[in-house]
């Protein structure tokens, strides 16, 4: 069996128009695991059939409706299954698309997101940009437990400014998920913290790192290095400003 994911906008939501669509997807055999609006007219649904040919009649039936139009018909990404667990869509950078974007009110969404790409196994580095006290650590932590990853401190202020110089056998477990404070990591770091962070960083493992832009520009490491990178506001209109905050790190040296 296969999954689908199946999105279409209504023009006229009249009586049983759902139950039409239900009906065929009954007569083709194709199975209709999750439905949910998906803001606005919107609704998306994830399919499962044995047959590709199923979903090609499917799209080429519906192109003919006049009360809806199939805006997406694809194998599902995970933007998707958010989307039609959460009722709506991760608001994703239009030019940089490995960039998305939320809000402190969304944080349920943000930890669901994250968590599922935890879950991956191999090389991530994913970056995490915010102003202090948005939720960024806390995020990370929520996201891990969902994933059933252990974690691990390289670098923080989650409680007070931490700098690892190595860790233990346990801890350098490629399967945990690395946390890594830019700033922390790269203005307070001393010699022995950073050849364990070039360690971290070539290990066939998950790093998250806060604060990706001062990273990149106090490292030899570069935006290409990134996997994903995820904003954090209190609200859309925040700015992420770093010299409002970075200076209360310099003058703890």
């Amino acid at each position: 069996m296969k999954q689908w994911y199946m999105e279409y906008k209504i023009h006229k939501n009249r009586p049983g128009l759902l139950g039409d669509i239900a009906s065929m997807l009954g007569v083709l055999g194709v199975n209709i695991l999750t439905i949910n609006g998906v803001e606005g007219e919107r609704r998306g649904m994830l399919l499962e059939t044995d047959d590709d040919e199923k979903i090609r009649i499917l799209g080429d039936t519906l192109k003919k409706a006049s009360n809806i139009t199939v805006t997406a018909l694809r194998a599902p990404r995970l933007v998707d299954i958010l989307a039609v667990r959460h009722g709506r869509y991760i608001d994703r950078d239009s030019d940089d698309r490995k960039t998305f974007r939320f809000t402190r009110d969304e944080l349920g969404l943000l930890v669901d997101f994250l968590g599922e790409v935890l879950k991956r196994d191999g090389n991530q580095v994913i970056g995490l940009r915010g102003m202090p006290r948005v939720g960024k650590t806390e995020s990370i932590i929520a996201s891990s437990v969902c994933a059933m990853k252990r974690w691990t401190f390289v670098s923080s202020t989650l409680l007070r400014q931490t700098v690892r110089s190595q860790l233990s056998e346990e801890e350098m477990n490629p399967n945990n998920v690395f946390i890594i404070d830019g700033i922390v990591s790269t203005i307070r770091s001393n010699e022995r913290h950073y050849h364990l962070l070039q360690e971290i960083m070539s290990m066939p493992s998950t790093k998250v790192i806060e604060h990706p832009d001062v990273f990149v520009r106090e490292s030899g490491y570069s935006f290409d290095d990134f996997n994903i990178i995820i904003e954090l506001r209190n609200n859309p209109a925040e700015e992420i400003i770093y010299d409002t905050f970075t200076a209360s790190y310099t003058e703890e040296l």
